[in-house]
């Protein structure tokens, strides 16, 4: 067996943002996995490390040697190879010479074309120290990234940031080439400020972490996020404090420092008269601090940072923070004093001049087209005699929703859009329903986050998300691959969200065509046409199936059965596909499911000229199955509408499996394509109608025999 060996592999360079260092880290693997697969070297899988000043690779089992392939090559027919007496021609001699192989080596071969001439070669391996220096070059250019840096010049290589050193080592030695003028080598760097050494060699990967750790670089992503986690549980444990929750700070700071070092630093207890979200949101989302809190849940007058140095050096890090946080803290202030001397309201003639597209207006465009959604929404509600559903507080919530838009502290806090809406409503006097709907109208912002909390909430966060919808789609501004500007994607889950959660029944193609007749009666009065609707709808709906499978846990075929029989209402959708959870491994139901497949196959083979829209001729139905069949699908049907009416899904089901039966005799016992065109048209019927009756709950021909699945998310089952 070839001999294996460990490589080592690092691009040095100047500090990556942290948002992008997960990702690269993991497209470095598949990337270097890729090509030492292809190139039969890869023995054993690639570790990768990221931290800002470095991408990073070993492995500990790489073959030193591609290994010789034997391969067979064929030459002219053996008709064409010899003459009449067997010997070799000169079309045998030229194979012979080009694959520089004797021709008594030479050797015919049994083809599926006939007797050919060929030559077995053996192809000798390539070492990989040749084939790595290219495979690392490749891996350096292959690496994406959303914005990359030239820093050679125009026509140079492109890298997230200027590359300024390589660690490339094989076996112990340096595997030799050059990327934009920087040679590759086995000496690494350690920390900026706390190395002990400037250049550390690198020979083997188990080298490669200690040696860093001794020059103050953590460059596994793991060991640095518990080396935070347990400095700040130590420092909250002395001041008796809890760490406010926040696991996308946590995963920031650990990609934002080579050697992260928890400090303790304390504010004015004034800035306590602040809302907490203010307070919070100053720290977090511009000095990437955790906020701490006492056993009554409120903030207290300190903060937790994490600085890239060690505890030695944090005396004047420590007052630099706080001179920082002080500043920032006073500016808050500022804003929140200076917001609130005028209502709220009377921001609302400033969105005027805001733009939300170009097209589209401004957001006191979109605002007055929310008020009209977000009634007629919170109306369907109410006349459905859903609790809570109250006209005039939504309407008041989306006249309000935006306004925080034209605030100061919006203007340079911009994650706080509308929660400061919601703080300033509760603060002059607004109605509590309509404040923490103005708060909550943004939500849910992704699959993990929650609903807005009142019903008030979540019809103006719908109205806001459908207008955004309809009105992109109207001038054309569709999601695109990884490209999307307006966040439609997220706005169509959200909606959906919004409705399973809440369990709120709505429908989706009336509220689509209600946000497009709005957007054509309120500025910019754009007609959208029916199509376009259509699209929306199809959008939602695709987004609506992967949410059922991934977010709630349902099987694909369960999904997809109950949404080709109707997806308009998604608690119906949701409340079908629970029924057919429940059912779908009964007896009957399965084999149900295939004779359906059946029947539609045979329907679509038939073509659109099959008497789909023919009613059934009882005096052509010749067969005993055939009769049986037709007389019992009508009585299960009507069992089975009384059922659907009151939602009974489950129950409807069972009836219709009770069919089961009967449609395996009219198989076994009637040919459908008679000769007989007239009895050939009417059988043809009765399946069609059988198709089209039954699957008014779920398309049963989407129904894939598989194993038995987990259960859903408990959130959706009710």
């Amino acid at each position: 067996m070839t001999d294996r060996a460990s490589l080592v592999f690092e691009i040095g360079c100047e500090e990556i943002p942290a948002g992008l260092l997960a990702k690269a880290a993991t497209e470095l693997k598949a990337i270097l996995e890729k090509h030492l697969e292809a190139n039969r070297l890869l023995v054993a899988p690639v570790v990768t490390f990221a931290a800002p000043r470095r991408l990073a690779a070993i492995s500990n089992a790489v073959l030193l040697a591609q290994t010789d392939e034997k391969k067979e090559v064929l030459g002219p027919p053996k008709s064409v190879a010899f003459d009449n007496v067997g010997q070799p021609t000169r079309a045998a001699e030229s194979f012979s010479k080009k694959q520089g192989v004797p021709i008594s080596s030479l050797y015919t071969t049994m083809t599926p074309r006939g007797e050919y001439l060929a030559a077995r070669l053996i192809i000798r391996g390539k070492t990989a120290r040749e084939l790595l220096a290219e495979i690392l070059t490749r891996a350096i250019r292959e690496l994406s990234f959303p914005r990359s840096m030239c820093w050679t010049g125009k026509k140079g290589a492109r890298f997230i940031r200027p590359v300024r050193w390589i660690v490339a080592v094989l076996d112990g030695k340096v595997i030799p080439f050059e990327f934009e003028g920087v040679a590759s080598g086995n000496t690494t760097r350690g920390h900026r400020f706390l190395a002990h050494s400037k250049n550390i060699k690198i020979t083997e990967p188990k080298d490669y972490l200690s040696r860093l750790r001794s020059n103050f670089v953590l460059a596994d992503a793991p060991e640095r996020r518990k080396k935070i986690e347990r400095e700040i549980r130590s420092i909250a444990a002395k001041g008796k404090w809890r760490v406010h929750e926040d696991p996308a700070l946590l995963e920031t700071v650990t990609y934002l420092n080579e050697y992260p070092t928890v400090i303790r630093g304390d504010f004015d207890a004034r800035y306590l008269e602040l809302p907490w979200e203010i307070i919070v949101t100053v720290m977090r989302d511009h000095q990437k601090y955790f906020a701490v809190e006492n056993r009554r849940n409120e903030i207290e007058p300190h903060f937790l940072a994490v600085i890239n140095l060690d505890k030695g050096r944090a005396g004047l890090v420590r007052r630099g923070h706080e001179k920082v946080l002080r500043a920032r803290l006073a500016d808050a202030e500022f804003f929140w004093q200076s917001d609130q001397k005028r209502r709220l309201a009377d921001y609302s003639e400033m969105l005027a001049h805001i733009t939300f597209e170009s097209r589209l207006g401004s957001y006191r465009d979109k605002t007055e087209r929310m008020r009209e959604i977000a009634r007629k929404i919170a109306r369907n509600w109410f006349d459905s005699g859903i609790h809570g559903a109250d006209i005039g507080a939504a309407d008041r919530a989306a006249q309000l929703a935006k306004c925080d838009l034209a605030t100061e502290m919006v203007r340079e806090f911009t994650e706080l859009q509308g929660i400061m809406g919601g703080l300033y409503a509760r603060s002059q006097g607004e109605d509590e329903d309509v404040a923490w709907a103005v708060y909550d109208h943004y939500k849910p912002v992704g699959t993990e986050d929650t609903v807005p909390r009142n019903l008030t909430g979540c019809a103006v966060s719908i109205a806001d998300k459908l207008d955004s919808l309809a009105a992109c789609f109207a001038v054309g501004i569709v999601p695109t691959g990884s490209s999307d500007p307006f966040g439609l994607r997220r706005a169509a889950s959200g909606i959906i969200q919004i409705l399973l959660e809440k369990n709120l029944s709505m429908s989706l193609s009336t509220a689509i065509s209600s946000a497009a007749q709005t957007l054509g009666s309120h500025a910019p009065k754009i007609k959208v046409p029916v199509e376009v609707e259509n699209k929306v709808l199809e959008f939602i709906g695709e987004r609506a199936k992967y949410l059922f499978r991934e977010k709630y846990g349902f099987a694909y075929d369960e999904v997809n059965a109950a949404m080709a029989a109707s997806a308009d209402d998604l608690v119906d959708v949701r409340n079908r596909i629970l029924a057919l959870r429940a059912i779908r491994y009964t007896e009957n139901f399965e084999p149900l499911a295939v004779a359906f497949r059946r029947i539609r196959k045979i329907l679509e083979k038939a073509g659109p000229d099959c008497g789909r829209a023919a009613a059934v001729d009882d005096a052509l139905l010749r067969a005993d199955a055939e009769q049986l069949l037709h007389r019992e699908a009508r009585s299960l049907a009507e069992r089975a509408s009384k059922h659907k009416r009151t939602g009974q899904y489950k129950e409807a089901l069972e009836a219709i499996s009770e069919l089961r039966p009967t449609v395996d005799r009219f198989f076994d016992d009637v040919l459908v394509m008679d000769p007989d065109a007239a009895v050939r048209k009417n059988r043809l019927a009765l399946l069609a109608g059988l198709l089209k009756e039954f699957s008014t709950i779920a398309d049963f021909s989407e129904m894939a025999a598989e194993e038995k699945r987990d259960e859903p998310s408990k959130s959706l089952v009710r």
